[in-house]
């Protein structure tokens, strides 16, 4: 595949975005709104289709003519338009969407009248099928449901993950460095570990795991510990038993053994019955290992560390080209945590995300259900909105600087 495995990123993205603004799409039709437009990528339109009120479907191609109301309403749009009320043109309506294909991969959309604040007519009615006619409940389910779907997707992605099987590294060793533990115990590239204390090694993180307990349960603090293992040793029918004092604080570059790995993979795959539970439970521990990052990124203890589209794309290639030695694993662990991370980024309580807009709901809430005028939520909206693009150049022409040589 070589430099063209970047263009993974792009039905990576393609299936984050449709399934999250699937997830807007489904309630609004659910709420009773008017779905404008569901699209894949973002403008210009490459092509749309759209069901006829007399019957069959018609086809807008390259962004093509759109219908009356949509131009009025394009005329009348400004980056001041707010987030809870929506266009509104008096022109005729046609109550069947558009689902287009766009021409920029990355991203997508759901357009709902109600979504630039504007009012319906004189009186101040609005359009009783727009996102801003819908009671607050109704609208902040809209909202959370993008996120609600990359949590949900990255929980079945994680469960197909464990059916098709985790690659790990077997207990075999490669390599013994001289003068470690191991070498003094007698241990020698090509054995391979069968249990360490009595228990079983099926792969090398088991091996880990012991070392680590009996070091952490080691609460006297003593240089070594001793751990007995059992080797089989190419050409020999019987095991060898030894003890390896494992180092408490090894060199750097050394493990507690001074043994490597090595790199041969066999995939732990979990029962049908057991993958779901296993997916649900992986997806909560990465949640929260996302939470613990974001907080020590805030109070220093972390750098902060942002990767944008061209650095996804960079990850992504370098993980597909590894699918035929590793499996399905990592691509399906990789899509899984980025449709996590969108979520999470998503529902942040910033300006023009997700999280600002249910934010804004919230106030009117504390308001006693009086909304913010739409030109303040707009002004708030197109902040964000341009804080978000500023950072945005940014993280892009670092990660172009650190793929270029």
């Amino acid at each position: 595949m070589g430099n063209w495995a970047w263009l993974a990123v792009i039905p990576v993205f393609g299936i984050l975005v449709l399934v999250h603004e699937f997830g807007h799409f489904i309630t609004a039709k659910w709420a009773g709104i008017r779905v404008e437009e569901f699209g894949l990528g973002f403008p210009p339109r490459l092509f749309g289709i759209r069901k006829r009120d007399e019957g069959g479907w018609e086809v807008i191609w390259l962004g093509g003519r759109r219908s009356e109301e949509d131009d009025y309403a394009l005329q009348k749009q400004t980056p001041f338009s707010g987030t809870s009320g929506g266009v509104s043109t008096g022109a005729p309506v046609s109550n069947h969407t558009v689902y287009s294909l766009n021409l920029i991969p990355i991203g997508g959309f759901v357009r709902m009248p109600g979504e630039n604040g504007d009012i319906n007519d004189a009186s101040g009615n609005y359009d009783p099928q727009s996102f801003a006619a819908k009671s607050a409940g109704k609208r902040l389910i809209v909202l959370v449901a993008g996120v609600t779907m990359n949590v949900i997707l990255a929980m079945v992605l994680f469960t197909i993950a464990f059916g098709f099987g985790e690659p790990k590294l077997l207990p075999q060793i490669s390599k013994v460095t001289a003068g470690s533990p191991a070498a003094i115990a007698g241990l020698r590239p090509g054995d391979t570990i069968v249990s360490a204390n009595h228990q079983p090694i099926k792969f090398f993180t088991d091996l880990q795991a012991i070392v680590s307990k009996e070091i952490q349960d080691d609460h006297d603090q003593h240089a070594t510990v001793p751990v007995q293992l059992q080797i089989k040793r190419p050409g020999s029918a019987q095991l060898i038993s030894t003890t390896v004092n494992v180092r408490e604080h090894p060199p750097a570059g050394q493990g507690p053994m001074g043994i490597e790995a090595s790199g041969k993979v066999a995939f732990d795959s979990l029962p049908l019955w057991q993958s779901p539970v296993r997916g649900v439970q992986h997806t909560f521990e990465t949640t929260s290992a996302f939470f613990q990052a974001i907080g020590q990124m805030i109070t220093g203890a972390l750098p902060f560390q942002l990767t944008g589209p061209v650095g996804i794309g960079k990850i992504t290639g370098d993980v597909v080209q590894s699918v035929p030695n590793e499996g399905w694993w990592p691509l399906l662990s990789l899509t899984s945590v980025l449709s996590l991370n969108l979520a999470i980024i998503n529902i942040l309580p910033f300006p023009a995300l997700d999280g600002g807009r249910v934010v804004l709901v919230l106030v009117e809430v504390l308001r006693g259900g009086k909304r913010l005028k739409p030109e303040v939520e707009g002004i708030i909206n197109f902040i964000g909105m341009a804080i978000l693009l500023t950072l945005m150049v940014v993280i892009t022409f670092f990660d172009v600087k650190n793929i270029l040589p």
